[in-house]
């Protein structure tokens, strides 16, 4: 048996920069427990959790309800594949569409996983049912999206970091600009298009948030076309703006919706594609598969993560919190040279430093807020994105600005 040995904080980082795959730059802390809005690090420091595992853990670290649910399940069974029934698969399958109001659901794991099974999806649909000629199929996507890393996917990036010397990349993949809604029409003239994928918010490029039109209109042109409109809300979803789905903010439901990240509670890797009959019947046995997807652990942590949300009215008190913060935020702005803009929706929310995206000046800020208590991290060199659990109570959330406002306040360059 292998024996997990207490170390400290410096060791931990030391064992992952000689064995693991230099592909993150972490903050320099080492978290051991985590609990509600609350992780600790190995020497007993304890922090207010403002990323939320990038939105996974919209419920709060370890739910009760979520972990029991694990627990149980795990004792009974784990996974079959897909190659037999097993008793939780259907009950989840049931519950996801309905509580998304969906016709059919293709759960996988990962959110990559998630967004190459949309494509695919779409590539089918558009062979299949709009009579696009074999191999020519088309997806429009958005500059500085982040929909994940496999090939495919990156190939959709104009990120040069996540696309050097990884080609040659996947054709059949369009990129106009984002909130641009002539681009949009432009791109949609071409009628091989079959989809348009697009995040309602931008998370990773800075909590982009487009104008109020925009994601309306784009749908709309999307089926004046015949052309699927895909939203990928693995960050955006479950809660997270202040809504159940970023989508419901315009009052439309998306062709296809992708998933992850907080859908099992950030417990289990779990993303689900969804859509209606007349899109999701493209898919034949042995089409598309894992054999993890749908696994009976998953899909009793999934259901759990669910009810969660809707029992504790997180998309509630993610907006009202939400725009406290933003209000707050906007209230620094006036007594700091630091702050040049504030944007989010929800408890989604992102500060851009007035400094360069080569400058440091936003990671030495979010380690200011480490040594104050808070862990945040910085994206696209000058923007730090704030998104702490959504089961925050307005008590903890004033004690965090008070610590942000602080911090700023007396940070030096």
């Amino acid at each position: 048996m292998v024996e997990i040995e207490q170390i400290s904080s410096r060791d931990a980082i030391a064992l992952e920069d000689k064995y693991g795959a230099h592909n993150y730059h972490p903050l320099p802390v080492v978290l051991n427990r985590g609990e509600g809005v609350y992780v600790w690090d190995v020497e007993g420091k304890k922090y207010y959790d403002f990323l939320s595992a990038y939105s996974a853990v919209n419920q709060g670290h370890c739910h009760p309800k979520i972990i029991n649910a694990l627990k149980e399940q795990a004792e009974s069974l784990t996974l079959t594949s897909r190659a037999f029934y097993n008793d939780k698969l259907g009950q989840y399958e049931k519950y996801v569409t309905r509580y998304f109001g969906f016709d059919k659901v293709l759960p996988m794991n990962t959110g990559a996983e998630a967004v190459e099974t949309a494509m695919k999806i779409a590539r089918k649909w558009g062979y299949e049912k709009k009579g696009i000629p074999s191999n020519q199929a088309k997806i429009i996507v958005c500059e500085n999206n982040f929909h994940g890393r496999t090939i495919t996917i990156i190939s959709a990036s104009n990120d040069p970091v996540a696309t050097e010397n990884f080609g040659p990349f996947t054709p059949g993949i369009v990129s106009i600009k984002y909130n641009n809604i002539e681009a949009l029409r432009e791109a949609l003239k071409d009628n091989n298009v079959a989809a348009f994928l697009v995040e309602p918010i931008q998370g990773e490029a800075g909590v982009f948030v487009p104008e109020d039109t925009y994601i309306k209109e784009a749908y709309q042109l999307c089926k004046d076309k015949n052309v699927l409109f895909v939203a990928d809300e693995v960050q955006t979803g479950i809660a997270r703006t202040g809504k159940l789905l970023a989508v419901n903010y315009f009052k439309i439901k998306p062709d296809i919706l992708i998933l992850g990240k907080a859908i099992s509670g950030g417990v289990l890797p779990v993303s689900a594609v969804l859509a209606d009959n007349e899109v999701m019947e493209v898919i034949k046995p042995g089409t598309h598969g894992s054999t993890f997807g749908g696994n009976p652990l998953a899909c009793a942590v999934a259901m759990a993560a669910l009810e969660v949300v809707k029992d504790e009215n997180l998309a509630e008190n993610a907006d009202k919190l939400g725009k406290l913060f933003r209000a707050s935020m906007e209230e620094l702005k006036k007594d700091t040279e630091l702050v040049i803009k504030v944007r989010g929706k929800g408890l989604l929310n992102a500060i851009v430093i007035n400094d360069s995206e080569e400058s440091s000046t936003a990671w030495d800020l979010c380690m200011a807020l480490k040594v104050n208590g808070l862990l945040a991290k910085p994206t696209h060199g000058n923007i730090i994105r704030f998104a702490p659990p959504l089961v925050m109570n307005i008590e903890q959330m004033k004690d965090c600005i008070s610590i942000i406002k602080n911090t700023f306040l007396n940070f030096k360059k």
